[in-house]
């Protein structure tokens, strides 16, 4: 069973940082992409940040130059460092992992519990 577990959310105020970190657990044979995504009450989740198995990032436009993506390919890990944080950075944000447990199986998707973050002076 693979699981997604996130850390590092919590309260800071404007222009402050953090990071966010998840890690995953269990049998997994390749991840092929790691993104995070966050949602506020009453909207859809959105996609924030995203990074593939080579490499390749891609932002939203409203956190490019803010906030980095980056794993740790021996730990299973990806983290998200936020800089210059706003308040319209406040939501909860979710981890997401496609990866396969098998070498040569079908790719699937896993979510993170959420971790909230909240931009307040």
């Amino acid at each position: 069973q693979v699981q997604l577990v996130e850390s590092g959310g919590g309260s800071v105020q404007p222009g402050g940082s953090l990071t966010l970190s998840c890690e995953a657990s269990g049998i997994i044979s390749s991840i092929y992409t790691w993104a995070w995504y966050r949602q506020v009450p009453g909207k859809q989740r959105d996609s924030v940040a995203i990074i593939s198995t080579y490499g390749d990032t891609h932002y939203i436009d409203s956190v490019k130059g803010r906030f980095t993506i980056s794993t740790d390919n021996a730990k299973n890990t990806v983290y998200l460092r936020m800089d210059s944080l706003k308040p319209e950075d406040t939501a909860v944000y979710y981890c997401f992992a496609k990866l396969n447990t098998k070498w040569g199986g079908r790719y699937e998707d896993y979510w993170g519990q959420g971790t909230q973050v909240t931009v307040s002076s």
